[in-house]
């Protein structure tokens, strides 16, 4: 679907700005922001989130360790979310940022359970594999040229920041890969009903996102039954990853 434009990137911007700000007017530090901060505002860490807090997989997708992470996140998923408006219909759009932002929470917990995990790019690199498989796949009424030049764009984009955290410290690339495939796997069973009338697209995402929950709940429990009896240790001594949106962060 090629649609007019959708709120859904202002909307998911203005969400990881929000808790940004809130973050930093309730004293955490707003360029280095420590462990303890980070896990009050429900940064993943395996020992809680495999263990009674499970909703830090979710939220670590929307907290962010310092000014220069979330501008670099914010600045990609602008530019990514500005195709998505216009290929994907909202609720696909939202649905698939998040369902890909979960995939790589889980990966990264499967990784690297005992590092401590924040930032939105693993559901930002969902995104760039989603509109990746969509424009391969899809038949959407682009001319071919504009699809090629996007689809260069997009693979740029993958390859450049993979290479990028597999070379730099403190990169959580096994989130920006978990949300990846989570990505090229929903953009291509979706792609083909893009285009198809309303009511024959919404049954179809719905049928792909159901699969795709329970795919997830299965993947939380083979983590969950592999870290599950993980001892948190001492905190002082705690990496932590970034997830960018040029890369994610760990610590």
């Amino acid at each position: 679907m090629i649609g007019n434009k959708q709120p859904i990137t202002t909307t998911l911007v203005g969400m990881n700005v929000a808790v940004y700000v809130a973050m930093v007017l309730t004293g955490v530090s707003p360029v280095q922001p420590n462990i303890p901060q980070l896990l009050k505002w429900g940064a993943n860490y395996g020992p809680l989130s495999l263990g009674a807090e499970p909703w830090r997989i979710l939220a670590s997708n929307y907290v962010h360790g310092g000014i220069i992470h979330i501008a670099l996140n914010m600045w990609c998923l602008w530019n990514l979310g500005f195709l998505a408006d216009r290929v994907f219909d909202p609720w696909t759009y939202v649905l698939a940022y998040t369902f890909c932002g979960l995939a790589g929470s889980l990966a990264s917990l499967w990784w690297h359970p005992l590092t401590v995990g924040v930032g939105a790019s693993g559901a930002i690199f969902g995104l760039a594999g989603a509109l990746i498989a969509a424009l391969y796949l899809g038949h959407l009424p682009i001319s071919k040229l504009a699809i090629q030049g996007t689809l260069r764009s997009l693979l740029t984009f993958a390859g450049y920041n993979l290479f990028f955290g597999a070379v730099a410290r403190g990169i959580d690339n096994s989130a920006h890969i978990g949300g990846l495939l989570a990505g090229l796997a929903l953009g291509a069973v979706l792609a083909k009903h893009l285009t198809e009338p309303p009511e024959v697209r919404d049954r179809w995402r719905s049928g792909v996102f159901i699969a795709a929950a329970v795919v997830l709940l299965l993947m939380f429990m083979v983590v969950k039954h592999a870290d599950g009896n993980l001892s948190p240790p001492d905190l002082t001594s705690t990496v932590w990853f970034f997830r960018h949106g040029c890369c994610c962060m760990t610590m």
